[in-house]
């Protein structure tokens, strides 16, 4: 049966992205400052709602504020300290990101501040008692806390955004997260968890061929009897594949691979064209997005069904692919 599918033909519930609070530009940063993200408000902001967390302000530091920093009191552990004074934030901090992670488990991905001592999701500084810098580096307190209660959760701190790998990847699992969450609430069954990993196959095989294997021969003895643990194993197997960042080589063989299912569809100029972008992709003279528009263009102009590499030609919105790099 052909499949026609419209660009935007994404989970049917509102995607919720918890987010920085300084990062849409409210003026909660310890200066009285924010620190805008215009990928975030301007671009992002079209496809998803914004769920806002200030710790520091959560935790009623206020605004503004002394700024702070990750101190190793060594046999106390490390905690949060007020630059200029001293004072101790820790157990505020900490209280406040326990209660406020409890309350986040409807959402389909986070974006968090880098650096901070609250919010980074990694290599934060932390401070000897002398004042200069340890060795050690770790997670903010909130992102800690985040990440260990949702360990399969999409999360990239705003600034590695910038990078259109990370940026794909961090889409590709929002959307993949965010479907999935929809037809958990729906209710899991054997033929939608095969379908939804069907949908994702070529995804999978981009970001890793082994695990996609591994995955797939994992998931072939499903049930009725064993749906809700499969479903619960999936998820984390799931996402830490697509963490990985897709290479070149691998998506250019997904492409091949569907070339070779296209070409019996094709005129002789369009199989030309398709050889043609797909290797420009392959040598880095193409963005990603170059052959799969064409890719479908070609599967829709011909009414061919893509459903088995739908969630590949559609990952996400195509306007968040438009500043996409080579």
């Amino acid at each position: 049966m052909n499949q026609t599918v419209e660009q935007w033909d994404f989970p049917q519930r509102d995607i919720q992205i918890g987010i920085s609070q300084c990062l849409l530009g409210d003026k909660v940063r310890f200066d009285g400052g924010h620190k805008q993200s215009r990928f975030c408000t301007d671009t992002l902001g079209q496809f998803v709602n914004f769920v806002p967390v200030c710790p520091e302000m959560g935790a009623g530091m206020g605004t503004p504020r002394e700024a702070i920093r990750l101190v190793d009191r060594e046999e106390l552990g490390v905690r949060v300290e007020g630059n200029r004074t001293g004072d101790d934030y820790t157990e505020a901090l900490t209280q406040f990101s326990e209660r406020a992670v409890e309350r986040l488990s409807h959402l389909g991905g986070y974006i968090l501040l880098g650096k901070s001592p609250s919010c980074g999701m990694e290599r934060v500084k932390v401070y000897r008692t002398n004042g200069h810098l340890s060795d050690v580096r770790r997670s903010g307190v909130f992102a800690e806390k985040l990440l260990e209660r949702y360990p399969s959760l999409p999360v990239e701190e705003v600034g590695r955004l910038n990078d259109p790998i990370l940026r794909e990847s961090f889409l590709t699992r929002v959307f993949a997260y965010s479907t999935w969450q929809q037809i958990q609430q729906e209710g899991m069954t054997p033929g939608k968890l095969i379908e939804f990993h069907t949908q994702y196959k070529p995804i999978l095989m981009a970001h890793n061929q082994q695990g996609y294997r591994d995955l797939g021969a994992w998931l072939a003895g499903v049930d009725k009897e064993n749906i809700e643990q499969k479903a619960e194993q999936y998820l984390p197997k799931f996402m830490a594949i697509l963490k990985q960042p897709a290479s070149r080589k691998n998506h250019t063989n997904v492409l091949m691979h569907m070339q070779g299912y296209l070409k019996r569809f094709l005129a002789s100029r369009e199989r030309q064209l398709l050889s043609q972008t797909i290797d420009q992709y392959r040598t880095g003279a193409l963005p990603l997005i170059a052959p799969l528009v064409l890719m479908r263009h070609l599967f829709q102009v011909h009414g061919c069904d893509y459903s088995g590499n739908y969630r590949y030609l559609f990952p996400y919105p195509e306007p968040l692919a438009i500043n996409e790099q080579p």
